[in-house]
């Protein structure tokens, strides 16, 4: 359960064009969202930020939510894991290379330029962050700066959710909640801390 209760989407309409935008995008409203609207600006912003980083740039959204699955599985972050899975499926990724997300060094569905990108999200995820030079040259033999940085993006607005969504404990919601139970269970996928 949500540790700081979520505002009633009925009692913050003023909000109700960001959700209508975000709810379209995802298929549903995040209830992060609706505990960040204890302060409305900040939904405002993050909904900017997020539209930005997510939808914007150069890289496709099925690559961003790799990046996206990984990062939040080495932050060890399950609601981030439900949502950035249940995402990258609805974006076109197969359910084969989503549950080989994790081994993606050695799976050959993954290109050696994913590879160079989900290693950076890998390691940027760790605790301490453990992001070497060597990781960066090689995301740079495949991307652009300008896509290192929506790269660098990704795994920055995730860490922001990662911990967002651990400190406050956030409740999943059902569409994510069921496919990660349904498609990532097979993996060790423990759903019990946002019920």
């Amino acid at each position: 359960m949500t540790l700081i209760p979520q505002k009633s989407r009925d009692e913050l309409t003023e909000l109700e064009p960001v959700f209508q935008l975000v709810e379209a995008t995802m298929g549903f409203l995040p209830n992060s969202m609706l505990t960040m609207a204890h302060w409305p600006e900040l939904v405002q912003a993050f909904a900017g930020i997020g539209g930005t980083v997510l939808a914007g740039g150069e890289l496709t959204a099925e690559l961003k939510q790799l990046i996206a699955f990984v990062v939040s599985n080495a932050a060890g972050c399950r609601y981030c894991q439900a949502h950035t899975s249940h995402s990258a499926e609805r974006a076109g990724v197969s359910e084969e290379k989503i549950q080989a997300a994790f081994e993606f060094e050695s799976s050959d569905l993954f290109s050696d330029a994913e590879r160079a990108a989900l290693r950076v999200a890998l390691h940027a995820g760790m605790h301490p962050n453990a992001v070497e030079p060597e990781h960066m040259k090689a995301l740079q033999q495949f991307y652009s700066d300008k896509q290192c940085v929506e790269i660098v993006a990704v795994i920055s607005l995730f860490g922001y959710l990662n911990r967002w969504n651990d400190t406050m404990a956030t409740t999943l919601e059902e569409g994510p909640r069921s496919f990660a139970s349904d498609k990532l269970a097979q993996g060790g996928w423990d759903v019990s801390k946002h019920l």
